[in-house]
């Protein structure tokens, strides 16, 4: 298949891309084109103008602003695979992008084309969801900035208006030695998750947990954060018995059920991968090693 005839349109600013997205009827944004380009091709999206963001310096690349990580729309999952401040900083998101795709998918597709995508098994809006991400999102009206947990709305529905240019993600740093962890099970790598876990963990000075946050992908229309289990986890030293009790209640929720795998099985999965997601953020944590 062929996507139907359409426009292009090659903007070199943010303000010129707003402009033709207000202007024009029917109009679709592509920054990789990873995930809109089969859809035109077997016509599942037909546009009649399509507006390409790769020529706009001002929302692509990545920059650490004291104890945020600011990350361009257009940055490629690749540059930040292999961005030191992103190893440093932000390991979780490390972790979480060698299991999007492959290298050739990653070369191109770009972190803020996956998110505005939204798809509820993808990882990126997983470490959204994590990290309490902050959305900035561009339009000819001005900027406005939602909070990630607001971006959400439905299956691959999100808050952007017709109009609008999601434009950069920030991400709040957690403290330098915390623990992370991140696991996935999917039909092959590379493949969406069926469920995936992440974990993070911030130990106070009596080596108690103090902050935590526990998310999946995979189970919900949108990634889902296990408010109940991370606040069961506070206070409690970093050791089996609470991480157990935690993974129980990720055990708990009620997940989707589709062709790809059974309500059941994701309850299982969920509270196995959660399990041992806290287990190596525990570890790494408390400074020990992880495989």
């Amino acid at each position: 298949m062929k996507p139907a005839p359409f426009d292009y349109y090659a903007p070199t600013s943010l303000a010129e891309a707003a402009g033709l997205l207000a202007r024009l009827d029917n109009a679709k944004l592509i920054a990789g084109g990873q995930s809109l380009g089969p859809m035109m091709n077997f016509r599942y999206v037909i546009a009649d103008h399509l507006v390409d963001l790769g020529g706009i310096p001002e929302i692509a690349g990545i920059a650490l602003a004291g104890e945020t990580l600011r990350i361009g729309a257009t940055t490629p999952q690749r540059e930040l695979e292999f961005s030191d401040v992103v190893a440093q900083r932000c390991p979780l998101l490390k972790a979480a992008l060698k299991h999007v795709g492959h290298r050739q998918t990653r070369n191109r597709g770009t972190f803020g084309g996956s998110v505005a995508h939204f798809d509820p098994a993808s990882e990126q809006p997983m470490m959204c969801a994590a990290h309490d991400a902050v959305i900035e999102i561009a339009s000819v009206r001005g900027t406005r900035r939602v909070p990630f947990a607001e971006f959400g709305v439905d299956f691959m529905t999100t808050a952007l208006e017709p109009d609008e240019i999601l434009a950069a993600i920030e991400l709040p740093l957690w403290p330098q030695g915390h623990g992370w962890g991140f696991h996935e099970f999917a039909r092959r790598h590379g493949d969406f998750a069926i469920v995936a876990a992440a974990a993070l963990l911030a130990l106070g000075p009596d080596g108690r947990i103090a902050r935590a946050s526990l998310t999946l992908a995979g189970v919900a229309v949108v990634p889902l954060r296990l408010r109940e289990a991370e606040a069961a986890l506070i206070g409690h030293a970093p050791e089996m018995a609470p991480i157990e009790a935690a993974a129980d209640l990720a055990g708990a929720i009620a997940p989707l059920a589709d062709i790809h795998a059974s309500a059941d099985y994701r309850r299982h999965l969920a509270r196995i991968l959660t399990g041992r997601a806290l287990a190596d953020a525990a570890a790494r944590a408390a400074g020990r090693s992880v495989p």
